[in-house]
């Protein structure tokens, strides 16, 4: 049955009817094998050795540059592309890990649009800045797939032991800078994989070939890391032995639990979280044997919606609609991921928010969504709605810190999130925390990598000082 669909919803009122006799179309193997490979491939292509070099002469080496800043590693952008044009790509390597030990990922899903290409000085000039990212990624690959890719040496061992909770981007950074330092760590996870959201939580074409876990294996290859996955923190008591059996403790362990719409409906067949759709994406060897509608809603503006909504396109969905409650400007999904969603054939609303999701024999048949106005800088539903059918609905609005036992422990928290001062240590001793369990952070894999290795420094130093 073809959707029902106003464009011009501002100019109708009303509600806008389904039939009830819309039977739900959700099941894997739409495509054929071949179909699956292609669209599932890498969405940025890899430069070439002639596009870097030309690429990589296009930056002005700018002395004190602006990339460097707005990025929150602080790479040395200009020196690590200098050696590029040089021809030196183990030594760009080297000038970006140093900074940024997940280099790699970061490359392949940072928004450098928003961040060191936005303050790029060659925008002033043809409104194009050199492509930071895809050298990044240039260089950090070809060191990657190079007979010896380990370029660092651990330190002499201090005999100091660290237990870092969370395998996730800032829990990796944490573990991997502490033992190029000479401590001993021992990495706990819940998950069955080291990696956390560059596992379980990125599009499968941002990282394809495995990426994440080769990056993972690289930075384990340091030595001085011990992972132990399928490791859930479930007690306050499981926190203070965990305090009690190391010199200190680094929480890496992201945002638990995903935020709920709150409308009837929720519970029907065929409406689940997209970050449980993208994991399950990430985790199934075999495409085709995976459900996907053929209408499908996205509700959420976010990175993880874009993600979910595009991947439910290249698995075969006929029809993707993504809505958001307010404007584009207030999405958190970059431009450049609206853009691509939209390339990829999905149709961006905003200004709509869900009111009910409608079902037939216990399956999701339909959305019910309200268009919202702002009134006196609030939300307000304007009285106009209207009904898409859909078999299959992904929530993404956002995720939230949904351990209680950190706040058992005493930890204190801020916004539902962990406070840390500048360097990430907690208000209890001995205890640090980074990434997007940390209260005023962006929830960005950069800076959560960031959060990780600057915890780190800051733990080295004060087992240093005792």
């Amino acid at each position: 049955m073809v959707l029902t669909l106003f464009c011009n919803l501002l100019t109708h009122t009303g509600v806008t009817s389904v039939s009830n006799s819309v039977h739900p179309d959700l099941r894997p193997g739409r495509l054929s094998a071949e179909e699956y490979v292609l669209r599932f491939a890498d969405a940025s292509p890899r430069l070439t050795p002639g596009q870097a070099l030309l690429e990589a002469e296009r930056c002005l080496y700018c002395f004190d540059a602006p990339c460097a800043s707005a990025c929150p590693t602080h790479i040395d952008v200009p020196s690590f592309i200098r050696r590029i044009a040089d021809g030196n790509l183990r030594g760009a390597a080297h000038s970006i890990l140093e900074a940024n030990p997940l280099g790699g990922i970061c490359a392949r899903v940072c928004p450098t649009e928003n961040l060191c290409e936005q303050v790029c000085v060659r925008n002033t000039q043809s409104a194009n800045p050199v492509a930071i990212g895809r050298l990044q990624r240039h260089a950090v690959d070809a060191l990657l797939e190079s007979a010896q890719p380990q370029i660092f040496k651990r330190a002499a061992r201090t005999g100091r032991k660290i237990a870092v909770l969370g395998a996730g981007p800032a829990g990796l950074a944490c573990a991997h800078t502490l033992a190029r330092l000479g401590h001993d760590v021992v990495l706990l996870d819940a998950h069955a994989k080291a990696g956390g959201l560059n596992e379980y939580g990125l599009a499968r074409y941002k990282t394809p070939g495995d990426f994440a876990q080769a990056e993972v294996q690289w930075l384990l290859d340091i030595g001085g890391i011990e992972v132990r996955t399928g490791w859930k923190l479930e007690t306050a008591a499981q926190f203070e032995s965990l305090r009690a059996d190391h010199d200190a403790l680094f929480l890496g362990i992201g945002l638990s639990s995903t935020a709920q719409l709150g409308v009837p409906g929720e519970q029907l067949q065929g409406v689940q979280d997209a970050v449980d759709f993208i994991a399950a994406l990430r985790q199934t060897p075999d495409l085709s044997t995976l459900p996907v509608g053929r209408r499908v809603i996205v509700i959420g503006g976010g990175m993880t919606a874009v993600d979910a909504a595009v991947q439910s396109r290249l698995l075969g969905a006929k029809v993707v609609h993504m809505a958001y409650r307010r404007g584009p400007e207030q999405m958190s999904a970059s431009r450049a991921e609206q853009e691509w969603a939209q390339t990829n054939g999905v149709v961006l609303h905003h200004w709509l928010a869900p009111v009910e999701i409608l079902g037939q024999d216990g399956h999701v048949s339909a959305v019910r969504v309200a268009e919202q106005t702002l009134v006196d800088g609030r939300l307000q539903a304007s009285g106009r709605e209207l009904t898409w059918e859909a078999d299959m609905v992904l929530k993404a609005i956002g995720q939230q810190f949904g351990s209680p036992v950190l706040a058992q422990a005493g930890l204190k928290l801020e916004g539902g999130r962990i406070a840390t001062d500048a360097c990430g240590q907690t208000s209890l001793k001995g205890v640090w925390a980074g990434g997007d369990c940390r209260a005023g952070g962006l929830d960005l894999t950069v800076e959560a990598v960031a959060h990780g290795k600057q915890s780190a420094l800051a733990i080295h130093a004060q087992l240093s000082s005792h």
